[in-house]
């Protein structure tokens, strides 16, 4: 069965004042599951999904270019036909419940929320994955496991790779530079990340060679236009700098608790008061 999704904000307004538009889905109904995509691709991820179980097993089988991990390894496939590479992510929870409520989500809201967060992000010149769409499989009344398929960014590597040294072609003062970047573009737009980690930053090296810091897993991000950018930088720079000093007693990288301070304090500098 076909139809289409509509998002129940499809066009709205961000925090900074930007007309967004997003794109309906359209969903193809299975048995026990849902798939819902843009409009390109909906067709061969159902079809994927008819023929492996899930994306993510599908995903899996599949000769991987890059190694990629989050809460648990994400593959990176070609679509069939010329849809190009995408990333495929098994969504969990994260937070003090997680290990109760693991992989079992309530409703299609989340990934829902993710697919429309993207669209918004990218549409008022913050940079971040685009989502193309997920499948819903079905554990119960009213309760489903979810795949999110995104576009696939070639030559990214997140921020603590480059911390920890492992990709020599990008300095670690160049991707901080990027990273603060990109924490003044979230502030100034209002955008609040609660789970900005040193994996959530990617670095993509443009064809200038300039250095692109994009953000990801944005499914938990929020919009508040009751804060101040400066007050939105210091939760997010706190985050992220908190993040940066466990990966550092974790993988032992020359990341000293001075560098931290002033890379702090640099994004706070460079953060607008508002209104």
């Amino acid at each position: 069965m076909v139809m289409a999704r509509p998002q129940p904000d499809a066009r709205t307004t961000a925090p900074c004042g930007a007309q967004v538009s997003v794109a309906p889905l359209e969903t193809r109904r299975l048995a026990g599951a849902d798939v819902s995509a843009i409009p390109t691709v909906v067709a061969v991820l159902a079809t994927l999904v008819q023929t492996h179980g899930t994306l993510y097993d599908w995903a899996a089988d599949q000769p991987q270019p890059r190694a990629l991990r989050g809460r648990a390894p994400v593959y990176v496939a070609a679509l069939p036909g010329a849809a190009g590479w995408v990333v495929v992510r098994h969504a969990w929870h994260g937070g003090l419940l997680a290990p109760v409520t693991r992989d079992r989500f309530r409703g299609t809201g989340r990934p829902e929320r993710e697919y429309v967060t993207s669209a918004r992000l990218r549409a008022v010149g913050i940079p971040t994955t685009e989502v193309l769409g997920f499948a819903c499989y079905w554990t119960g009344v009213g309760f489903c496991r979810v795949d999110v398929v995104s576009r696939f960014v070639p030559d990214a590597f997140d921020l603590g790779m480059i911390a920890a040294g492992l990709v020599p072609d990008i300095d670690r003062d160049d991707a901080l530079a990027a990273t603060q970047t990109l924490l003044v573009r979230l502030a100034t737009a209002g955008v609040v990340h609660p789970d900005l980690n040193v994996k959530n930053v990617l670095l993509v090296r443009e064809t200038n060679r300039s250095l692109t810091a994009m953000i990801i897993d944005v499914d938990v991000v929020r919009w508040d236009s009751a804060q101040s950018p400066r007050a939105i930088m210091h939760a997010n720079v706190t985050r992220l700098a908190r993040s940066m000093r466990k990966w550092r007693s974790r993988f032992g990288c020359d990341i000293t608790d001075e560098l931290l301070n002033r890379f702090t304090r640099d994004a706070m500098t460079a953060t607008p008061a508002g209104a």
